[in-house]
């Protein structure tokens, strides 16, 4: 006698055998970090994030941002929105004339205009980061196709996630760099299918932003 396995009890078996494999998911951050001077951040210091922004494939992407901004805005370190700040310091820092490295924002801050904007928006230091999050090292195979019956998939596949990102904290009023931080995560990420894929994603991006927004918060507050 045949054995017939309804879709809902192959999605559990799919989510049963995926859970083991959860836990093979991995990361790993590297952070390197060069201060010449600690930065000093008093009451009324206002802290921004910003990144590249040129609408390219080598842009920052928004959401490392945001997630570094946010951890930063803990009550005790005064965070100002990026899109916030652009639309302030209007047009400098849009896309198309926003400085592409942080070589070019000490002759930018040091115009007389881009100063006295600057000062009226509260920010004592920018924070610059570059980098992206990229998949490589591809591996195994999945197939899905469709009848009268239904659909599925079945498979099984993997990757490598790789976060690579370098920040930097700018003092506007001495127009200097205060800090590097470097972050390298890495993990596997896997995707069993059997019906239905269920993605096991490595949180290489979020163990970066955690990784960057610990060194930055300690830059700000003197440690």
């Amino acid at each position: 006698m045949a054995l017939r396995t309804s879709p809902i009890v192959a999605v559990c078996l799919v989510l049963g055998l995926a859970m083991p494999l959860s836990g093979c998911v991995s990361s790993s951050v590297e952070r390197l970090r060069h201060a010449p001077q600690p930065a000093q951040l008093v009451d009324g210091d206002g802290v921004v994030v910003l990144g590249r922004r040129q609408h390219s494939n080598d842009e920052t992407e928004a959401g490392v941002l945001d997630c570094v901004a946010d951890k930063l805005d803990d009550g005790r370190v005064n965070v100002l929105s990026e899109q916030r700040f652009r639309d302030r310091m209007f047009p400098w820092f849009e896309p198309r004339a926003a400085p592409l490295t942080t070589d070019s924002l000490p002759r930018l801050l040091a115009r007389d205009a881009v100063a006295e904007r600057l000062r009226a928006t509260g920010v004592r230091y920018i924070v610059w980061i570059d980098g992206r999050t990229s998949d490589r090292d591809k591996g195994g195979s999945l197939s899905c196709a469709a009848g009268p019956a239904g659909g599925g998939c079945l498979g099984f596949m993997w990757w490598e996630n790789q976060a690579q990102y370098e920040a930097s904290v700018w003092d506007v009023d001495n127009l200097r760099s205060v800090g590097q931080i470097s972050v390298d995560a890495t993990g596997r990420s896997y995707m069993p299918a059997v019906i239905i894929p269920v993605p096991l994603i490595a949180r290489t991006k979020s163990a970066a932003c955690a990784g960057v927004a610990g060194q930055v918060r300690e830059f700000l507050q003197g440690g």
